[in-house]
């Protein structure tokens, strides 16, 4: 298997929405996109599916050794990830500073479960989704600095979007990404959470967390796409693509009155692609 073809089943045996604005790309941009976003699940897997803390943290010690090699002056990666982003990574200004702090960003999830206020989960966020969002917007395309900013944005909504999708699946694992503040100020108890039983987790009170939750939400990606500037509208269209698909599945979590703890919402293959679809032909 070819680096190229390892990247490619990793980003399509995943299942994410990512995946469908992919197809979208031209070859080149989407070889780099599918790359990175490789390189993420890889990462990201370590926190998810290694159960031994200490092993995990070992892992991720590993991949920023890789990392740190790979970008050397004459070094040659041996990860496949590695070997099929690295080539792209100057034409799409990829830096080593973008993966680590990706990598930085999972090893928080191994020693943080709780976020006090809501300016320490955006500090996490950065990590895990601004970046990835900064990285996106270089290899889709910009002209203008404050694609940037817009990206940062976006990647903030879609993580909230995560977090809001996710307060069951977390919970399993023993995390609560809704900050302690806002748990504390609508009376909801982490026990509660962690609990995660259906007939009396679905509180009032729970609800009303929620809704300010996905309300945030919502009103991050009005704020992200207000600063999209015109000049790179076009360019960034994939990105706005996962954008709608996020959106809709947000729409989708808040119909169903945030379900969240005892199931994972998702849209079907056909209707992300749809999604996809329509906003590639409208532009927005």
């Amino acid at each position: 298997m070819t680096p190229e073809q390892y990247v490619q089943d990793k980003a399509a045996k995943s299942g994410s929405s990512f995946y469908y604005a992919f197809l979208f790309l031209p070859p080149q941009r989407r070889l780099a996109i599918t790359a990175f976003y490789a390189f993420c699940r890889e990462v990201d897997d370590v926190v998810d599916e290694v159960s031994d803390p200490s092993v995990a943290a070992a892992k991720l010690a590993w991949w920023k050794r890789e990392v740190q090699a790979a970008f050397s002056p004459g070094a040659a990666p041996g990860h496949p990830v590695l070997k099929a982003l690295l080539p792209l990574a100057p034409s799409f200004d990829i830096r080593a500073e973008h993966l680590l702090a990706v990598i930085e960003g999972c090893e928080t999830d191994l020693t943080q479960t709780r976020f006090l206020d809501y300016a320490s989960l955006q500090r996490y966020c950065h990590l895990v989704a601004g970046i990835v969002g900064e990285v996106a917007a270089n290899i889709f395309g910009r002209s203008q600095d404050a694609t940037v900013a817009y990206a940062h944005r976006l990647g903030l909504a879609m993580q909230l979007t995560n977090i809001v999708r996710d307060v069951g699946e977390d919970a399993r694992r023993g995390r609560i990404y809704l900050p302690v503040a806002e748990l504390q100020r609508f009376d909801v108890k982490a026990h509660e959470l962690l609990k995660r039983d259906p007939p009396w987790g679905y509180s009032d009170r729970f609800q009303a967390l929620m809704r300010f939750q996905a309300e945030r939400a919502q009103a991050t990606y009005d704020e992200a796409f207000a600063l999209l500037p015109a000049a790179d509208r076009q360019a960034q269209k994939p990105g706005l693509m996962m954008a709608n698909i996020y959106r809709s599945l947000l729409g989708e979590i808040q119909s169903q009155d945030f379900q969240v703890l005892h199931q994972r919402t998702s849209l079907t293959p056909l209707r992300k692609l749809w999604i996809a679809a329509r906003t590639h032909l409208r532009g927005r």
